[in-house]
């Protein structure tokens, strides 16, 4: 029953996604899908995923309890937080902090955590800004527009 009321809920996120890039107004395109693509695209498969638990649910499933469900909460707080300040704070610094959590979530130490999120924060910013030719906010402070 829990992977029914998962999919339900997710499902609601995918209609809120989809009703997001169906309103967003983009003043010119500079890629050739345009900004709209990827987040249709993931919601179409999340949706299609939630389909699947909804015609053929865990029969086993159950809803996390205790540490794991602790640990749930915290990744979504921090997915929270990210997102709030990722433009603020810009690509770099934000993605660092949002693994460096996660990895100590996870229950990594604090010196291999730290290492990790610098170099998976600067890997993903190469190939995004390098070779898919994405523009990533740079940090923005008060006063700087």
């Amino acid at each position: 029953m829990s992977d029914r009321i998962f999919a339900i809920a997710w499902l609601g996120v995918c209609l809120l996604i989809a009703v997001q890039m169906w309103n967003l107004v983009v003043p010119f395109s500079y890629e050739p899908v345009g900004p709209k693509a990827f987040p249709a695209l993931l919601a179409m498969l999340m949706a299609s995923c939630c389909a699947v638990l909804l015609i053929r649910p865990d029969v086993d499933a159950r809803f996390p309890a205790g540490p794991l469900l602790q640990k749930g909460v915290l990744l979504i707080g921090v997915l929270l937080v990210y997102a709030l300040l990722f433009a603020r704070l810009g690509f770099l610094p934000a993605t660092t902090a949002m693994v460096l959590a996660v990895a100590r979530i996870f229950g990594g130490s604090w010196k291999s955590s730290a290492i990790s999120a610098a170099l998976i924060a600067v890997l993903v910013f190469v190939v995004f800004d390098s070779f898919l030719d994405v523009n990533l906010p740079s940090a923005r402070f008060p006063g700087t527009g």
